[in-house]
């Protein structure tokens, strides 16, 4: 038996825990290890495991305590130990009945009389209509808890209703999923050689209340019609039930499956799968049954996990399936209804257009549950009890895969379908120039030949845009042709955006093969030859940023002067439009609005002209009072600009280019005025990667390495397409500088001075 650790600003989660097997031990190493990876800057997680006896199971190191649930002394001294250990903030305890001694789980209320902590409490059950002991136990708990946890809105109306619980002391937070890298259905079929099969499974630990002789009633009329119909009945004996009856269960479903001549059609796994293969099942299955007899089940993880798959889910009418699977994420049917259950089954797999869209709903629903959104819930509310300051968010790996998954033929693909890259879409000349620019970033941070090949890859792509005239076209269909959408659209600021990437190479040049650099320059000198032409704000700006870059290593009073005369154009621009409330350069903000005052701001790092830099901090101090609200960022929506003097609408269309661009400009302004709330906005604004929005909802997938496309009014977009991908990891590349205190450094960007002075404008003093 170990001590609890004198950690600072640490919760102890008292629940059962592997490698002890049920279904509350992996819920609690999931939810520890997610709130590890993300907020360990914040707080941090140990374990007491909980044990019916004394065992000598070998837990991992997190595991600090072991409780023998049997034992009522041991509660009061585990009580009175973390009482002395000034470390310790707060408890989240994990109940369940059966986990804790005594009748109902009474034992643990000995530990709450002692307890002096903060104590949040997760209900996995709620029983109704409860007996008197049942009730006292309960309301004493929920009484002596700071804050209780459910998993459905009908477990909090039992509390409310049943157990006189205060409606403001619950917090609704769903059982949590894993992240997936979805794959081919049939590739995984193959994989496992159930090629040719029409996969139906069940998984979870067996007992006879998962009811599954019900689910094998049902398939002799399935099978009369599909004959390719496998059952996959994956998952050990219940580790209790073998304590107390041996294989008695399993051995019965055995005896049915050959009574009812199914022997071609169930497979028995009977074993604990890891996590990923136990999702390659579920990937792979076209139907997933979840059958109970117990009326009182809660919640089910199984179904749920299902569901984070995109498997259709049939399901027996327990509360947790009646609230996810309304939206047409799945079938309900009525407990111990094998009729019901083999009707279903036949209207699914005698549909696959149905079973595809009942899956993609069920990814949509589920997308919600995924454990890094789950976990931050949890953690806003230890938040208060534990760190009493703003939550802390750790930095994901930075991770190339998704971006490398993508690129294809020419360059960079546009678009996913999901995370699986769509090679019809197309490539863009905007997305392979900001890919050139992120991993030349990239390559800035650890040098290696394969950002190299990459990089070669992109500039290769810009090359084989750029027309003889200097111009580049923007848009190339999947045989790598020019696409006749060029003759549709602007194409200035994808001009714009190429000169910068351009010159992000040539400002890279010490860190990149000569030849690589020289083709770089090559390019750019042509293509400036264009700039002068510009009369896009975004464009004008993206070009005084790479005319920057290059200016620094061509040492040229040609460029000078042309980024002078293009910061001149924005600052005209400005005076146009700016009135009493309104420091803007047009009458509207839109998308990328960022660039446009760190574009001044190089412009007077280029020029010293200090009108260039009063003007960019007046202009991002108003974009920034209109994106910083309540502890968030909240960029322009482009479900509706802001137009100038109307009220600003909020109905999601929130992008991750929007949110990189801003990271990137705090990034700047930051080094320049060297004012703490710049970086501190920094934090604020990638937090929203990582579910610090409105959805509370992750945008960045740490098992794909991509991050989804927009953060809607009530839903993530579920694709994962080159531009959120790269713009994520331009910011991810920014924020590693800024936490290792390792900035944009003076002699990186040519700057020599830091003038601090803000002069008071006059329309009159720049030259136009």
């Amino acid at each position: 038996m170990k001590s609890l650790s004198a950690l600072n600003n640490s919760v102890v989660l008292i629940s059962s825990y592997p490698p002890r097997e049920c279904g509350i031990a992996t819920f609690s190493q999931d939810l520890a290890n997610s709130l590890r990876e993300q907020h360990s800057d914040s707080f941090e997680v140990e374990i007491c495991a909980l044990e019916k006896g004394n065992s000598s199971r070998e837990y991992p190191n997190e595991v600090s305590f072991v409780l023998n649930s049997s034992n009522k002394n041991e509660y009061k001294a585990l009580a009175i130990e973390i009482n002395n250990n000034s470390g310790i903030k707060a408890v989240l305890i994990q109940h369940e009945f059966g986990l804790f001694g005594g009748e109902y789980g009474d034992y643990l209320l000995h530990f709450i009389d002692y307890l002096k902590k903060p104590l949040l409490v997760t209900f996995h059950t709620v029983l109704p209509f409860p007996d008197a002991k049942r009730f006292e136990v309960i309301s004493k708990i929920a009484a002596s808890s700071d804050r209780i946890i459910i998993m459905t809105k009908h477990s909090s109306r039992i509390l409310i209703d049943d157990y006189t619980v205060s409606p403001e002391k619950i917090s609704l937070i769903p059982h949590g999923t894993h992240p997936i890298i979805y794959e081919d259905r049939n590739v995984l079929k193959q994989k496992f050689g159930f090629e040719n099969r029409k996969i139906v499974s069940t998984f979870g630990l067996i007992s006879s209340n998962k009811n599954i002789e019900n689910a094998l009633e049902s398939l002799p009329a399935v099978t009369e019609i599909h004959s390719d119909i496998l059952y996959l009945i994956i998952g050990k004996t219940h580790p209790e039930v073998i304590k107390n009856e041996g294989e008695i269960y399993r051995e019965m479903l055995k005896e049915k499956v050959e009574s009812l001549r199914l022997q071609n059609h169930v497979f028995f796994i009977n074993e604990f799968l890891e996590t990923s293969e136990l999702l390659e099942l579920l990937q792979l299955s076209d139907t997933y049954i979840f059958t109970s007899k117990d009326r009182n089940q809660a919640v089910s993880g199984t179904f749920a996990y299902a569901m984070s798959a995109g498997c259709p889910v049939i399901a027996t009418a327990i509360p947790h399936a009646k609230e996810l699977l309304s939206e047409s994420g799945g079938i309900l049917i009525d407990f111990e209804n094998p009729l019901q259950l083999s009707n279903a089954l036949l209207q699914l797999l005698g549909n696959e257009k149905l079973r595809n869209q009942i899956g993609m709903n069920a990814i949509h629903t589920s997308k919600a549950f995924e454990w890094k959104s789950v976990s931050l819930k949890y953690a806003l509310l230890l938040e208060k009890y534990v760190t009493k300051k703003s939550l802390k968010y750790n930095l994901p790996a930075i991770s190339l895969e998704h971006l490398e998954r993508m690129t294809h033929t020419f360059g960079v693909v546009q678009f996913c379908k999901i995370n699986t890259p769509d090679y019809s879409s197309g490539y863009t000349l905007d997305d392979n120039a900001r890919a050139l620019i992120a991993v030349c970033m990239n390559q800035e941070r650890i040098q290696n030949n394969d950002n190299i090949i990459l990089i070669a890859k992109y500039l290769h792509f810009i090359n084989s845009c750029m027309k003889e005239n200097g111009q580049f076209f923007n848009y190339l269909d999947s045989n790598g042709l020019e696409h006749e959408q060029n003759d549709r659209e602007n194409l200035q600021d994808s001009n714009g955006r190429a000169i910068l990437a351009l010159a992000t190479v040539v400002n890279n040049r010490t860190i990149l093969p000569e030849n690589i650099a020289i083709q770089a320059e090559l390019l750019l000198k042509k293509a400036i030859l264009t700039v002068e032409k510009m009369d896009s704000p975004r464009a004008i700006a993206f070009s005084i940023k790479g005319l920057y870059f290059y200016s620094i290593y061509s040492n040229s009073s040609i460029i000078s002067d042309l980024i002078f005369q293009l910061g001149s154009i924005l600052s005209k621009k400005y005076y146009q439009e700016k009135e009493e409330g309104w420091e803007w350069f047009e009458d509207n903000l839109t998308y990328g609005n960022s660039i446009l005052p760190e574009a001044l701001l190089f412009a007077h790092l280029s020029t010293k002209n200090i009108h260039f830099k009063a003007i960019a901090k007046k202009t991002f101090d108003f974009l920034l009072d209109h994106l910083f609200l309540d502890g968030t960022i909240k960029v322009i929506t482009n479900n509706g600009w802001l137009q100038k003097g109307e009220i600003r609408k909020m109905d999601g269309g929130e992008q991750p280019i929007d949110v990189a661009y801003t990271i990137q400009s705090l990034q700047l302004f930051h080094l320049v005025f060297q004012e703490e709330h710049y970086r501190e906005k920094m934090e604020t604004a990638f937090s929203w990667f990582l579910g610090n929005n409105h959805l509370k909802q992750m945008l960045y997938n740490p098992k794909t390495a991509g991050c989804h496309d927009g953060l809607e009014k009530y839903n993530v977009n579920l694709n994962q397409g080159a531009e959120s991908t790269i713009c994520y990891l331009i910011a991810r590349l920014c924020m590693e500088k800024t936490r290792n205190n390792k900035p944009i450094t003076e002699s990186k960007i040519g700057i020599k001075k830091l003038q601090t002075e803000l002069p008071t404008i006059e329309r009159t003093s720049v030259q136009i």
